[in-house]
């Protein structure tokens, strides 16, 4: 699927359901690809307003506003963003935002590139929110033992519900290869997962 395509049907995604967070934030990826850096950056805003804790959202939504010349608001955006990474134990977009940051001049102290959640124990990957962790993998590979470590009860839930809106609204057959790797491409990206 090229990106004009991709673009239409993540567009179609949230006119379908405008409060769904992973569509916005597919859809701002997409206009990223097509080099359309003003809606991109308006699709990356909302999906951080419905779901503020979406880290990759906010180095994206940097990206754009330093294609657009809109150096201050990128750093700043970013800044917001390494918090949150930092808060939620997001390593790959914490370090992302990190050297994005330290690339614009902007000092980023060791504590922020490598600070670990608030508390300890057990804290899920999407919400940062401490337990309660799923009581067995809800998957029988790999990935169904990284979503039993890092996900907890009531955002599984919560992708379950999504996971049948992307089967509908992008038309997946499960049963092919391409279907199936696209599924949980969205829902790694959902559940906040590397």
């Amino acid at each position: 699927m090229d990106v004009h395509e991709r673009i239409e049907r993540f567009r179609q995604m949230v006119e379908a359901d405008p409060e769904n967070d992973l569509g916005h934030f597919s859809l701002g990826r997409a206009l990223m690809d097509a080099e359309r850096y003003d809606e991109a950056a308006g699709a990356l805003r909302r999906a951080i307003e419905l779901n503020p804790r979406l880290s990759k959202a906010y180095y994206l939504l940097g990206q754009a506003l330093l294609r657009l010349d809109r150096r201050d608001e990128a750093i700043q955006t970013l800044e917001r963003g390494l918090q949150v990474a930092a808060e939620r134990g997001d390593e790959g977009p914490r370090a992302e935002i990190a050297q994005l940051l330290g690339e614009l001049g902007v000092e980023v102290s060791q504590a922020e590139a490598t600070a670990q959640p608030t508390s300890g124990g057990f804290r899920c990957r999407r919400c940062g929110a401490a337990g309660p962790q799923l009581e067995e993998p809800p998957l029988s590979d790999a990935l169904g033992q990284q979503i039993q470590q890092h996900i907890c009860t009531a955002c599984w839930q919560e992708w379950l519900a999504m996971g049948i809106k992307v089967i509908n609204e992008l038309r997946l057959d499960l049963s092919q290869r391409r279907g199936q790797e696209i599924f949980d491409q969205y829902m790694k990206e959902f559940l906040n997962l590397p």
